[in-house]
């Protein structure tokens, strides 16, 4: 599904409290697990191991490191969301709560769901504070929930 776009920040302003959009699924592979583990330096066999993951782990597969799904927040929020307008760039500013709460599985397809939780306006722009759940495909609980703190600076 395509990004919902939102035509500046005057009609962000207006969405505060509600659901914005939801992205498309993204499949995560092991060669993205792989390269993150090496990246990271993170060789721990459930996520990098498949066929000790099959017969050790609780689930039954390699799963993702839970901040590779966390570093695949801006790009799964901009596959829900684009934002045009007079604006000179965007910043990560940080978070302010972060949970892992299912493990990703490799092969599984996860999505963001991404609600504007606030909009404050700061000297040079607007800083907004995202709601994001990041849904497993087939999972009862999702796969992280987060505040994600966006500058956008004008």
């Amino acid at each position: 599904m395509p990004p919902r776009i939102i035509e500046g920040v005057e009609e962000l302003r207006g969405l505060v409290g509600q659901e914005v959009a939801v992205g498309d699924w993204l499949t995560v592979t092991q060669a993205q697990i792989d390269a993150f583990a090496d990246v990271i330096r993170d060789h721990q066999w459930i996520h990098t191991d498949p066929d000790r993951a099959r017969r050790e782990s609780p689930y039954g597969a390699t799963v993702a490191h839970g901040f590779l799904t966390l570093s695949l927040l801006s790009h799964l929020h901009s596959q829900a969301v684009q934002i045009r307008g007079n604006i000179r760039m965007s910043v990560n500013y940080g978070l302010n709560r972060v949970r892992f709460t299912s493990a990703v599985r490799s092969g599984s397809r996860i999505r963001a769901r991404c609600a504007l939780q606030e909009f404050l306006e700061i000297s040079d722009g607007v800083r907004l504070v995202w709601a994001i759940t990041v849904e497993n495909e087939g999972s009862p609980k999702p796969a992280l929930v987060a505040e994600w703190l966006v500058q956008l600076y004008l």
